[in-house]
């Protein structure tokens, strides 16, 4: 892939350019993922950022929806949007639908906005390998607002809450009552918690929800980096727009906040030193991927299953050798 003049493009906001450079670092040939650490490298210095907003929630609870009602809002208030959606990929044919860009048909004919759907592929937490390469390449395009959508698939969906600002969880009304909400993981990460749906039938049922939420919100620890009112439970309806501006009033308050007290700085930090750890561990596995360390691989697999050797001992051995391969 010729990457002449790629990076001038991406940042004059050329939205093909910007599409190309996201293929380019989610490609796993040799000389990609070098053009890639060069593109990046360059783009680095232009030292723009965007809100990173991550967003999480079940299948069928209307994310979406939601991102394309939220995306329009956004626009017509002047800001550039770009959505990341992480599709699921099937375990066995490893394939994706990749379908979100379809669900947005208003969104993707706006010019301010740009969806990218990208397979999970085996990357575990709900994001792609390449997400957070995908969001840099974004925000150095000139985008004032990521979304980052994930899979959606439970509570381990928590490394997007890893490379993003703030970090959003949608809820259908009647998913769950309060001793629901206590729950560890996914809940603690949640900045704010929406209440999709909330309108016609399921209105009712939508502010039962919002308060067991709310009240599950209260019990959980509270956060030194957050003003004394955050995380909490609102309610909105993507099929009718309501809420959606109140939802960004609050992700704005929490944001400038954040910026004002400095935990924004310690934010983006602390992200950056973790993927740097990431890419080591990355790297480091992808070392072991050589023809005579799969060889032993197997070996001493063939060995535990024969019961010759506990698989504790035979991983031991196994790095043992490592030098002399």
């Amino acid at each position: 892939m010729q990457i002449v003049g790629l990076s001038d493009k991406i940042l004059n906001g050329d939205r093909r350019a910007l599409a190309r450079a996201i293929t380019l670092v989610e490609s796993s040939r040799a000389d990609h993922r070098a053009q890639a650490e060069s593109l990046l490298q360059d783009l680095h210095g232009a030292g723009r950022q965007a809100m990173r907003i991550g967003l999480s929630g079940t299948p069928g609870v209307g994310k979406s929806t939601f991102i394309e009602a939220f995306g329009m809002m956004l626009i017509e208030r002047g800001l550039r949007v770009a959505v990341l959606a992480v599709d699921p990929s099937s375990a066995r044919s490893g394939g994706s639908i990749l379908g979100d860009k379809t669900r947005m048909d208003l969104l993707s004919r706006e010019k301010n906005a740009f969806i990218r759907p990208s397979p999970s592929q085996t990357h575990l937490g709900g994001v792609a390998r390449h997400t957070r390469e995908a969001v840099a390449l974004c925000e150095a395009a000139g985008y004032d607002v990521v979304l980052i959508e994930t899979v959606g698939v439970g509570q381990s969906e928590t490394v997007v809450a890893q490379m993003s600002d703030l970090f959003l969880l949608l809820l259908a009304p009647a998913g769950g009552d309060e001793l629901q909400g206590v729950k560890r993981g996914i809940m603690e990460m949640a900045d704010l918690i929406l209440v999709n749906k909330a309108d016609g039938d399921l209105k009712p049922a939508a502010t039962r929800t919002c308060a067991d939420y709310a009240g599950a919100l209260r019990l959980l620890r509270k956060r030194s980096q957050d003003p004394p009112d955050f995380p909490k439970a609102m309610m909105v309806s993507a099929a009718e727009g309501t809420g959606l501006s109140e939802a960004w009033d609050e992700i704005e308050k929490l944001a400038d906040w954040r910026l004002t007290q400095g935990v924004w700085a310690n934010i983006r930090a602390a992200q950056a030193r973790m993927w740097f750890e990431d890419e080591v561990r990355q790297a480091l596995l992808k070392r072991l991927q050589t023809p005579q360390v799969r060889d032993e691989l197997s070996n001493f697999g063939d060995r535990v299953a024969d019961g010759q050797l506990t698989s504790t001992a035979a991983a031991r051995a196994l790095l043992s050798c490592l030098p002399d391969l």
